[in-house]
């Protein structure tokens, strides 16, 4: 185990003079207990994506990227590695502080198998949802095409979390647009977990504006879905979403983990991916690559 107490220690006596004059905590700051496996570290966004347990007093154990602000943390984290550390929260961001690392182990991937999730050629059940035009879908439509699905809600503060997922997924769509026959191939679909808020009439203006095609939409090839909460629900929890209304904050802010999967044209899991470190690239190349394989079968 690598203890950094006493390391810490010397620095601290030695930066005093620099704290004094440093910027104070914010009132509404706090702290809370966080353990887990380090899955994935994205060293330029300065995020370590963690398995962690429960937090007492704050959410329920779940996988999700957490801001790292100390330099020496976030060059020492690898994934596989077990930690021990502080959650802070304020009232304009969060990030944690490690105490305690214990090396080892290996990445989680795409393609990993994780006790409670789908694993890859696992059959996807044909969910019911509610598309942003108000109509009933389910996921047994879309075989024949290569599929991505992700999981967000619209209010969500947090620009590298639903934001991110989105935008990613636009950057998808438009990539996808060059080559009409892989366009009409694929298709897309975003989930909100946030069904009561998240109507049909919301997700539609959301996603119209993804797109960037506004009053044009038709949503022929990226369709925006909510419905029931246990229809939510189910799905959310079938690819290992996990999700819960944060009610101490005042804001309705929903603390939730990210999923997004690729699913083949008959309708089996190809990859999940957990957290934000995925880029459009990657789901291109796999929608690519299910379409190709599709096409070359007699």
């Amino acid at each position: 185990m690598i203890h950094k107490s006493a390391f810490l220690y010397f620095i601290i006596l030695s930066l005093i003079p620099m704290i004094a004059c440093g910027p104070r905590r914010s009132a509404n700051e706090k702290r809370y207990p966080l353990k887990g496996k380090v899955v994935a570290v994205d060293k330029s966004e300065r995020t370590a994506t963690i398995a962690h347990e429960d937090i007492p007093g704050y959410m329920p154990g779940m996988t999700m990227p957490f801001r790292i602000k100390n330099d020496a943390d976030l060059e020492m984290l690898k994934p596989g590695d077990q930690v021990t550390a502080t959650l802070v929260v304020d009232d304009l961001s969060s990030w944690i502080e490690i105490t305690a690392i214990v090396e080892g182990g290996s990445p989680l991937t795409p393609t990993t198998a994780v006790p409670g999730e789908p694993k890859p050629g696992d059959e996807i059940p044909d969910f019911g949802l509610v598309n942003q035009d108000g109509k009933r879908i389910r996921l047994s439509q879309f075989k024949g095409k290569a599929l991505a699905l992700t999981f967000i809600y619209t209010r969500c503060p947090q620009p590298d979390q639903c934001t991110l997922m989105s935008n990613n997924f636009a950057a998808i769509d438009q990539e996808l647009q060059k080559q009409p026959d892989l366009y009409a191939r694929t298709h897309l679909l975003t989930i909100t977990f946030d069904p009561d808020y998240d109507s049909p009439k919301v997700m539609r203006s959301y996603g119209a504006g993804h797109t960037g095609r506004y009053s044009d939409e038709t949503f022929q090839h990226w369709e925006f879905a909510t419905g029931s909460k246990d229809e939510v629900k189910g799905i959310a929890q079938f690819f290992g979403l996990r999700y819960f209304l944060d009610t101490e904050s005042g804001n309705e802010q929903v603390i939730h983990s990210l999923r997004t999967a690729v699913i083949s044209p008959d309708g089996k899991l190809i990859k999940l991916y957990r957290g934000n470190e995925w880029k459009p690239e990657e789901i291109v190349t796999d929608l690519t690559g299910l379409v190709t394989t599709t096409q070359a079968k007699p």
